[in-house]
């Protein structure tokens, strides 16, 4: 019977603590101490309203964007709620159906230059906001024909845009597509 009270006293006490005090405790101090983070990232336009998060993509499909990497996350892509990726592996074919049709879709747009892998394959979570330096220059063309700017105008951009490696030595450069996207819409919306 000791036994039961004890155990039953440490389940309690370590609820409490591990699951109620503790979260509250961190969750506190992230609002605190780094409160963009903990509160995703969020981009705002100058009203206040929310245009995207920093840190999860989001599709876009007109000719004047640049485009991000496909999503499998969810029905319709980018669902933060249904994080995932495909899950399929390389020789399932309704994968290598999948990329070899993106891939030709992307040759017709750029022909005979090299499609980075990034524009056709989705990533780990579904919800990658950055593409590659390669991925961005595949779609400068594109981008700046819709624009009606010069390629030399849209690739300054992709370099102010371009961010390095984590502490000079971790993952690799990368383009944040939202953020681009709203530098270009600046610039230059739309016609």
């Amino acid at each position: 019977m000791k036994n039961l009270l004890t155990a039953g006293l440490m389940t309690i006490v370590t609820t409490v603590l591990l699951g109620l005090i503790y979260p509250l405790v961190i969750t506190g101090l992230a609002q605190v101490i780094f409160p963009d983070q903990a509160n995703g990232q969020l981009i705002r336009r100058g009203d206040g309203t929310i245009i995207g998060s920093r840190i999860i993509g989001q599709p876009f499909s007109g000719p004047g964007y640049f485009h991000s990497r496909p999503s499998a996350a969810g029905a319709a892509g980018y669902d933060a709620g249904a994080s995932s990726g495909s899950n399929l592996g390389q020789t399932n074919q309704k994968l290598v159906d999948r990329v070899k049709t993106n891939v030709e879709e992307l040759k017709k747009e750029n022909p005979g230059t090299p499609v980075p892998i990034d524009l056709v394959t989705t990533s780990a979570s579904g919800l990658d906001p950055h593409i590659t330096p390669a991925a961005t220059e595949f779609q400068v063309p594109r981008v700046a024909r819709e624009r009606q700017l010069s390629e030399e105008q849209v690739r300054q951009l992709v370099t102010t845009h371009t961010e390095g490696r984590q502490f000079g030595f971790l993952g690799e450069p990368r383009v944040n597509v939202l953020e681009l996207n709203l530098d270009l819409d600046s610039k230059k919306p739309m016609p």
